[in-house]
């Protein structure tokens, strides 16, 4: 365990402004005034006035968030998601011009979610889902408390027209590959709507299958006759097989393993699927360097019998770790089928044959490989890497065959979410360090090496949808690559925002942000995660409003390797990270453009667990912590995610659990704090924070709280998260300012 951190540090609040110093009745209007309003100003320069009045945190989020591209399956069409303050919408652009225009009507800021793009065959029209998923009360995210409630229904929609047609409840569609259907799951069940490419052409939703176990994965043949699909029963998992004309289920080789991810050969006479071995073990928030191997195997469909063609070495890579694609088996070209494979220590691509044989690796090197899609004709992949640039994401291109992999998008950008297009195109999602995410595109005949430099925008900024005109890039700061030294000695990548026009010897307050997940990455630039994407835009503005700003990849995240995201005594089994967390706030300490009176830190979901480690452990090193929605205690956070959770099962666990949490030392809080949460979040409990207040309420620990009833762990409504940073970087100025 970690030991005791002591430092010289005065608190900054021990000041005539000090929140202690006010009675409640003074101190409640002073929170709920500067929780509604905008940032109070800061004494800074006057050059620094001059770049910082145009960056405000609205501003800042004007630009909507693009995501999930999807290609038309002919035509050359792409159709993407944008969030914003004008509503959740699908865009469209087509070719050849490829100006991108919206598609979905939905001009509100309800935090509907729209997703889950399903084309019809000929690229005229789709199917996709408006709505979230329920939580385990079975309630669907209703975020502006809407007094009819919320839905999550499929919806058919032309590109001539734009007129959404209602399908029915229900997610997860998969539009038949000969267009006259899709299939959808409602209740448990596999239902089944008729389509004919019209608006009038939506038949009465009917139940194909009832079976038991938790239904995903729909995915159909290629002739149309047959539907995959996974039932998951807990404890294991299958693959089955519907043939829709008859409606009998046939089990792809039934174990008592856990099977999934089932992908169809071209001529659709055989299944490939994943085999992971059961395994009962606890692993939530625990490193896991090794399993039982897991493997692949290609079924006969008509029989259902299997046979493995590829099973992991032991040790590393053993256990596996996904990518994000439609799915992480893809069949290419020459019956060969591509996976990601952590031999190395790296999530790297390899193919094997079909039949069976040895796995080549068809992207060496040391990176992580992310986004992954085929080309229509099956014999490219394309990929998302941080392949020579360990800080941002870029795309590249392999052949099935193999080969040297091809660099598209080199440079200082972040690029994402390739989307190869029909007609040879290519699309995907870019940003930067002072411009945030958009979607682009190369024409067919310019795909090659280093094309990305020839990618436009499809919208052009200013344009309805697109990057605001007046976006205030200019003023924005560029942040560089550092490396912080934990208090264990361990070397921890960090990226350093600093203000402009520092004066010499001048000393700043100072915030360190820490991450979610924890398998998530922070780059040098708009991230291409929604949730981080705004995160960054607070640590810019910060930065602009004077702070120096230090953003920590602390061990347990992704993009460095399995030894780092597998960091031994992580998360509950020991808070290894901690060590990094004390040695940011010892960086920035030591730093002398930083006051080390005036040192705060921020963070939402993991990052707001380890906001209140560091409160709760070292309140003489951090003076003030915004905790959004945070982890308080493993043994709550555990069961969460796995609901037959026993802590009794295992006491010396469940020990160890919580003197990893800040509960276990929230008798060494002394920090003031803000706290921020939704009450419908399904990610971290509402009960962790409510049981922190109490808990500080009793220590006499000055606490503020932002709460948005039923809202969700990943805000979704726009204006949400203006209001989070907004209460965020008020807080800091106040208690680190003192309201300057």
């Amino acid at each position: 365990m970690m030991g005791t951190i002591r430092t010289t540090c005065r608190p900054v609040w021990a000041s005539a402004l000090s929140p202690r110093a006010l009675s409640p009745l003074v101190l409640f209007p002073l929170v709920l005034a500067t929780l509604l309003q905008a940032p109070l100003a800061l004494a800074l320069p006057v050059g620094v006035h001059a770049q910082a009045s145009q960056v405000t945190i609205e501003s800042l989020l004007a630009a909507p968030f693009t995501s999930d591209m999807q290609a038309a399956p002919e035509g050359g069409a792409v159709v993407w998601a944008q969030t914003g303050l004008d509503g959740r919408n699908l865009w469209l652009a087509e070719a050849p011009d490829y100006q991108g225009r919206i598609l979905t009507p939905y001009p509100e800021d309800d935090g509907q979610e729209v997703g889950s793009v399903q084309w019809l065959p000929d690229g005229r029209s789709l199917v996709y889902v408006r709505g979230g998923a329920p939580n385990r009360q079975g309630e669907i995210p209703n975020p502006t408390s809407h007094p009819d409630g919320a839905e999550r229904a499929l919806w058919w929609i032309s590109l001539e027209d734009g007129e959404p047609v209602r399908i029915g409840e229900g997610s997860g569609p998969a539009v038949r590959p000969d267009g006259t259907g899709v299939a959808f799951l409602r209740g448990g069940n596999i239902w089944y709507a008729e389509l004919d490419g019209t608006a009038m052409g939506v038949g009465e939703p009917q139940v194909l299958a009832r079976i038991r176990g938790g239904i995903g994965s729909l995915t159909w043949s290629p002739d149309a006759r047959r539907l995959a699909f996974v039932s998951n029963r807990g404890t294991h998992a299958f693959v089955g097989v519907l043939e829709v004309e008859s409606r009998a289920v046939t089990w792809m080789d039934p174990t008592v393993d856990r099977d999934g991810n089932p992908a169809w050969s071209p001529d659709g006479s055989r299944l490939a699927f994943t085999r992971f071995p059961t395994s009962s073990a606890m692993t939530s928030f625990a490193p896991v360097r090794e399993a039982r191997p897991w493997s692949i195997r290609v079924a006969d469909v008509d029989s259902g019998e299997a046979r493995e063609v590829w099973r992991a070495e032991e040790g590393v890579g053993s256990r596996f770790y996904g990518i994000t694609a439609d799915n992480p088996i893809l069949w290419g070209d020459g019956d060969r089928l591509i996976f990601p494979w952590e031999r190395t220590g790296w999530i790297l691509l390899y193919a094997v044959p079909a039949s069976g044989g040895e796995a080549t690796l068809l992207t060496p090197g040391a990176f992580e490989v992310e986004d992954v899609a085929l080309s229509h004709d099956r014999r490219h992949i394309y990929y998302s890497s941080n392949q020579e640039d360990l800080h941002r994401r870029h795309l590249w291109r392999v052949a099935v065959a193999g080969g040297a992999p091809e660099p598209l998008t080199p440079g200082d950008g972040i690029e994402w979410n390739p989307t190869p297009l029909s007609n040879g195109a290519l699309a995907f999602l870019r940003s930067g360090a002072r411009t945030p995410s958009h979607a682009v595109v190369i024409p067919a005949d310019e795909v090659g090496p280093r094309s990305g430099e020839r990618a436009r925008p499809l919208l052009a900024r200013g344009a309805p949808g697109g990057i605001p005109a007046d976006f205030p890039e200019a003023g924005l700061v560029v942040p560089t690559n550092v490396t912080v030294t934990a208090s264990d000695g361990m070397e921890v990548p960090a990226q350093l925002f600093l203000p402009p026009e520092m004066a010499p010897g001048e000393r700043r307050p100072a915030v360190a942000f820490f991450h979610g997940g924890s398998r998530r990455q922070m780059m040098l630039g708009f991230h291409h995660r929604i949730y981080y994407h705004h995160s960054y835009a607070l640590n810019q503005y910060l930065a602009t409003q004077g702070y120096v700003v230090l953003s920590v990849n602390f061990r347990s995240g992704t993009g460095y390797g399995m030894e780092f995201r597998e960091a031994l005594h992580y998360g509950a089994t020991g808070a290894s990270e901690v060590h990094d967390l004390t040695g940011a706030g010892l960086y920035l300490k030591a730093r002398d453009d930083v006051d080390p009176e005036r040192i705060g830190l921020w963070g939402g979901s993991y990052g707001g667990y380890l906001t209140a480690q560091g409160l709760a452990r070292a309140s003489d090193l951090w003076a003030a912590g915004v905790d959004i929605h945070g982890v308080h205690d493993w043994n709550v956070g555990i069961a969460t995610f796995r609901p037959d959770f026993n802590p009794l099962e295992d006491p010396e666990r469940t020990r160890l659990a919580f003197e990893s949490s800040p509960m276990s030392q929230i008798d060494r809080w002394r920090s003031p704090v803000l706290v921020i949460h939704g009450d419908d979040d399904r990610n971290v409990r509402f009960v962790e924070t409510v049981t922190l207040v109490e808990a500080l309420r009793e220590r006499d620990v000055h606490v503020e709280q932002l709460v948005f009833p039923d809202e969700v762990h990943s805000f979704l409504v726009h204006r949400n998260w203006i209001r989070t940073l907004d209460a965020t970087a008020d807080f800091f100025d106040r208690m680190l300012r003192g309201g300057r």
